[in-house]
């Protein structure tokens, strides 16, 4: 890709928390630190069970008064449910602003120089009323930008492309996107990659669901991964098993052309192993270039 290529991200919500207590509240809830958080400075998180598991990633920005979380749409009003419950005497307003918001992403070779960005994951600045930061997760993905509804983005000066053509980009850089590839109640943040892809941060204290994420990472126990795969034949659906000699070694998840993201276990791919299939199709995963396991 030669070009950097600007996408409209459909299904996008944006929840506003404000007030006094707007950090400290969000700071003892989620995976990822707030206090980071600056106009200059966004993160990556997730919002977990009290056991553990997986429920919502989103990414934090700063708009003055207030903290923007950008999360799946039809999550949203489910999560300021949750939120609420926890508010307590916080000092704290939730609202639903995703009417007032755009979200895009910038991608391809010369996308961050583009936006006068740099290359360290989060690092963020004012765009066209909005904000654009470097992807939180792994500066390869480019940009994401939150701006006003309406904003011209034509301003940019970026080439348009398709949500298939980003996927594809996703995919092949092994990122998993939300509820498509983590099981919502049942996935553990360490099987999706969310140490590397600095979605957790160690040293800020008790979070819901914390216990489980520490013992995960500090007793070794990932025994599966998200991972993308490549396809020699048609693409399988979503939820297909993966099998190994008929065994259970996973499930294709979300997927683009002949690659999707796939949970696989992880002594499936030891060496020696035979062929991973998806229905009749052989599959092949490949460890991305970031992850450690």
């Amino acid at each position: 890709m030669t070009n950097p290529k600007l996408v409209r991200l459909e299904g996008r919500g944006v929840l506003a928390v404000s007030g006094e207590d707007r950090v400290a509240f969000l700071q003892g809830l989620v995976s990822n630190d707030v206090e980071r958080v600056a106009p200059d400075r966004a993160v990556y998180s997730a919002f977990l069970t009290p056991q553990g598991k997986f429920l919502l990633d989103f990414f934090i920005t700063s708009d003055g008064d207030r903290l923007l979380l950008e999360c799946e749409a039809s999550a949203l009003a489910a999560f300021s449910k949750k939120l609420r419950i926890y508010k307590l005497r916080s000092k704290v307003a939730l609202e639903d602003v995703s009417d007032g918001f755009e979200s895009f992403a910038a991608f391809g070779d010369g996308a961050l120089k583009a936006l006068g960005l740099s290359a360290e994951p989060g690092a963020a600045r004012e765009c066209i009323g909005g904000i654009a930061i470097t992807d939180p997760r792994l500066a390869d993905m480019g940009a994401r930008l939150l701006v006003p509804a309406g904003a011209d983005v034509a301003l940019l000066g970026l080439d348009e492309a398709g949500a298939a053509d980003y996927d594809a980009h996703r995919i092949n850089l092994g990122i998993p996107d939300g509820a498509r590839d983590m099981e919502v109640e049942k996935t553990v943040l360490l099987e999706a990659g969310f140490d590397e892809l600095n979605g957790v941060d160690w040293k800020k204290g008790c979070y819901m669901g914390q216990e489980l994420t520490a013992r995960t990472k500090y007793r070794g126990l990932v025994k599966r991964r998200l991972m993308p795969i490549t396809a020699d034949g048609p693409l399988p659906a979503p939820g297909t098993p993966i099998t190994l000699d008929g065994r259970d070694a996973g499930e294709v998840r979300s997927g683009q052309n002949d690659a999707a993201m796939a949970m696989i276990r992880l002594n499936m791919l030891e060496d020696g192993a035979g062929p991973l299939r998806a229905g009749d199709v052989v599959i092949t995963p490949r460890k991305p270039d970031w992850a450690v396991f």
